[in-house]
């Protein structure tokens, strides 16, 4: 027989598991633009790109807006001032997605 403090203790244990699988399901969704800023910053450009590339395509302003200074810089990609342009007007107007 199980008592009522025993079975508390099994809710609170499931609550906190099914919390924690929540929690690392949805993480890669906040870390994007965030982890693309820090490898940016350490200079590991490929990881910036695979981060914020999706992000931009499906509208991320601040995605769109860190595309475009790489572009505008030459970091990470070839140096190429008209795509520089399109990344930060999509930014710039909110227009969503490029395609």
């Amino acid at each position: 027989m199980t008592t009522p403090k025993a079975k508390l203790a099994g809710l609170a244990l499931i609550a906190a598991l099914c919390t924690g699988v929540t929690l690392g399901l949805t993480a890669p969704a906040w870390a994007g633009v965030d982890e693309g800023v820090v490898a940016y910053n350490r200079g590991d450009y490929a990881t910036a790109l695979r981060e914020w590339r999706p992000l931009a395509e499906q509208g991320d302003a601040e995605a769109q807006f860190n595309l475009g200074l790489m572009y505008y810089k030459g970091r990470g990609v070839p140096q190429d001032y008209a795509e520089a342009v399109k990344w930060y007007r999509l930014a710039a107007e909110g227009k969503g997605t490029i395609w």
